[in-house]
């Protein structure tokens, strides 16, 4: 393989025939799809040029160029409209851009934690719909009130993120090109055309 070592690292952004964001997968992943005829078209630049054996016949190297975005055949588990990603503190804090939602201020990882908009205790849910980013010290302020009973205001609405906003939220690398691919799929209103353009 005749790659920079600062590329080994860099993951390729799967979707399915319509287009949708799927997931991340490595090089690795994507030469295996490349090799299994799972690929049913490519999208972006190439990021990776895997060489292979040399043939008997034609004494040629084989080598497989891997796309910075790759389509795939199959089934897609989860339909579009009705993906529900899986709530986890990475996500939800890239979601909010590491920025407590009562104060306003940017905080490193961590110092923030999940704060539910609603108590648990007073039949809140640990949904994205409910939770928000908060500084150690606006949670423990908070504690376990709702926002108008702890006179705090919240600086935005939390929400669930799409498939393809969730797909951003989950990686640190993203190419220009996976990039400018992954916003089209954002919702126009979208919080996140705004992270995008200081990723």
């Amino acid at each position: 393989m005749q790659q920079n070592v600062q590329w080994l690292n860099q993951w390729i952004l799967r979707t399915n025939v319509s287009g949708m964001p799927l997931e991340w997968i490595t090089y690795q992943d994507a030469v295996k799809f490349y090799c299994t005829g799972q690929i049913a078209y490519v999208n972006g630049g190439i990021v990776y040029t895997i060489r292979g054996g040399i043939n008997a016949i034609t004494q040629k190297q084989s080598a497989v160029e891997v796309y910075s975005i790759v389509a795939t055949h199959g089934k897609t588990p989860n339909s579009y409209l009705n993906y529900a990603p899986p709530l986890n503190n990475t996500a939800l804090f890239r979601r909010d851009a590491f920025i407590c939602m009562y104060c306003g201020d940017q905080f490193p990882r961590k110092k923030l934690s999940r704060d539910h908009v609603m108590p648990l205790r007073l039949g809140g849910t640990d949904s994205w719909n409910n939770v928000v980013t908060a500084c150690r010290a606006c949670n423990n302020r908070k504690a376990s009130k709702t926002p108008e009973q702890a006179k705090m205001q919240l600086i935005a609405v939390p929400f669930t993120p799409t498939r393809a906003e969730y797909v951003f939220l989950q990686s640190h690398n993203i190419l220009a090109d996976q990039m400018e691919f992954l916003k089209t799929h954002f919702p126009r209103n979208s919080r996140l055309h705004r992270q995008q353009r200081r990723h």
